[in-house]
């Protein structure tokens, strides 16, 4: 419509007419182009806030979820992270995780992989709990950070590490220069218009302005090269900072996080944003030649990032990590707001071992198949042997005691309607693997885990460990005498734990070792020839097992 409208003003030859109308049509487009990514950027976010509470309706009803799952942090070798199932796919990772960024991402698993100090876990259950009375907020702050998702962690290390260090330096003659030379440019233009000699100066202008550009190139381009793949997270990062900044906060550490960022960073990071922007605005054919021959717009734009990273050098760095530890903190409350039946656990700090539970489950069973468990271990040391038949529940019953656990330590609620808990260093040993690459062989491997747990007995001041079917990987002689041995080894160390096994013999060590060991057991019923289970923990030891009525089932009798 503009080129129309010019063309009919051209055929009245009045060529200022034609100049202001095209400055008009310039400006037009220009607020409709703004107007236009007002309305792309409102869409993105509206788009993004229906996925995300859309996810919350699926991980309530299939535990699915949209964000990472943590597969990168599997690790065999972890003390108790891969026998827990913290992560991976059908983790409890993939349950609680809502963080975009990588730097939240890794702040949460590392809460997940180790227990943290009791005034600590204490400050991010009142800070989940007040999260928890948010819910708006924190959905709309989960749609702002969305669009980090997918981000590197190469792109975020590297961003940090390059306003951490030290920049480009420029003369303030330089800083004087270019500050100016936008306003010496349009004088020279408006006189060139009445005084043909100013056109040389404009000239002049122009011309050193290149120069500028060009013996500035080599920064410029390395600048460019580290901002603009993360131009658009900047952007949504500003966002978050500024939803965090403009809330009010009561819980000591949302305070704490707060102070942290500083009073004004999501603005600075904002204009960082806009800097970035207007940096790329020299990769357009029409535009950048024209900025740089008015004002040496790339040398402008890389002057303003360094005085940028100068004067937030140091907040970039706690800003992030406050940022991350929301992030973390929201992935946590969404168990408050999604689980209302579960509890936050008392966190204790006592000479003994504490873990106390009413209604103990696993969070990751499904609540219509989901059995629950009462649990007692007050202030005191003991190994509990738990015994029981195939398929009763041992495995799932020592995975619940260790996951719960691990949320405990987090911070975050637990599936269960009351907690008591001392901190302590978990170590589990269930899921043993051999390594043909390796030429490790089962009962090798066995080795190795028991001998990592003896290290960590050593190493830390309170473990407790979670032991299921030792020394699966040898002859049944061998493996009940080497199980004895070991659990009387612990005893004299005044280890704690839980021992889940079949070999019934291990149950007379509580004979031997009345004040020390305990025993449980998981039983079955068998109701006209069918076996049922209630997944029941029961003080005592098993007397009854399913081996032989399972063996029959397929066809193979066995002598009694």
């Amino acid at each position: 419509m503009g080129g129309f409208v010019v063309f009919q003003l051209l055929k009245f030859e009045i060529i200022w007419i034609v100049e202001v109308v095209i400055l008009l049509i310039i400006v037009g487009f220009a607020f409709l182009v703004q107007q236009q990514s007002v309305y792309e950027k409102q869409r993105a976010f509206y788009t993004a806030l229906k996925k995300i509470n859309e996810n919350e309706i699926k991980s309530i009803k299939s535990q699915e979820n949209i964000y990472a799952d943590g597969a990168e942090f599997v690790n065999d070798e972890h003390s108790y992270t891969s026998d827990l199932d913290i992560f991976g796919r059908a983790s409890l990772f993939n349950l609680v995780n809502r963080c975009s960024s990588p730097v939240g991402i890794d702040l949460l698993a590392d809460w997940f992989k180790k227990a943290d100090e009791e005034e600590n876990i204490r400050q991010r259950q009142e800070a989940i709990k007040e999260l928890g009375t948010k819910p708006g907020w924190v959905q709309h702050v989960k749609a702002l950070l969305w669009p980090t998702k997918g981000t590197s962690r190469t792109d975020i290390d590297n961003l940090l590490g390059y306003f951490i260090t030290e920049g480009n330096s420029f003369s303030p003659y330089l800083k004087t220069y270019i500050s100016l030379v936008p306003y010496l440019f349009l004088v020279s233009a408006v006189g060139a218009w009445f005084f043909p000699w100013f056109t040389l100066i404009l000239g002049l202008i122009v011309l050193s302005n290149a120069c500028l550009v060009v013996s500035n190139q080599l920064k410029v381009n390395s600048t460019d090269r580290m901002l603009s793949r993360v131009g658009k997270t900047l952007s949504a990062y500003a966002e978050g900072f500024d939803k965090i900044e403009a809330e009010t906060w009561t819980s000591s550490l949302c305070v704490s996080l707060k102070q942290q960022m500083g009073s004004s960073f999501a603005s600075e990071l904002k204009q960082l944003s806009i800097l970035v922007g207007r940096l790329e605005y020299r990769l357009n054919m029409f535009v950048g030649p024209l900025l740089n021959g008015i004002a040496a717009w790339d040398v402008r734009q890389l002057i303003a990032i360094e005085d940028w990273k100068r004067a937030n050098r140091d907040l970039m760095p706690r800003a992030f990590h406050s940022l991350a530890t929301f992030e973390a903190l929201i992935s946590l409350s969404s168990l408050y707001t999604n689980y209302p039946g579960w509890c936050f656990p008392e966190i204790e700090k006592q000479e003994g071992y504490t873990f106390t539970a009413q209604d103990l489950a696993h969070p990751l069973i499904p609540d219509s198949h989901r059995v629950s468990n009462s649990f007692s271990l007050e202030n005191t040391r003991h190994i509990d042997i738990v015994t029981g038949s195939n398929m009763a529940g041992k495995s799932t019953f020592l995975r619940t005691v260790g996951i719960n656990a691990v949320l405990a330590f987090s911070g975050a609620p637990v599936c269960a309607r009351t907690m008591k808990i001392t901190v302590m260093h978990l170590f589990a040993y269930m899921r043993i693997r051999d390594s043909l690459n390796e030429s490790i062989s089962t009962f090798k491997a066995e080795l190795n885990r028991l001998k990592l747990l003896l290290d960590v007995l050593q190493q830390e001041r309170k473990v407790y460990f979670l032991i299921d079917e030792m020394l699966r990987g040898t002859n049944s002689v061998d493996k009940y005498r080497g199980s004895k041995a070991l659990i009387e080894k612990l005893v004299h160390q005044e280890a704690v734990g839980i021992v889940a096994t079949h070999d019934l013999q291990l149950a007379e060590l509580e004979e031997k070792y009345p004040r020390y060991i305990r025993n449980f057991y998981f039983d079955i019923q068998v109701i006209e020839g069918e076996m049922r289970f209630d997944y029941k923990l029961k003080e005592g030891e098993c007397k009854t097992f399913n081996a032989s009525l399972l063996l029959k089932q397929i066809g193979i009798d066995v002598d009694v």
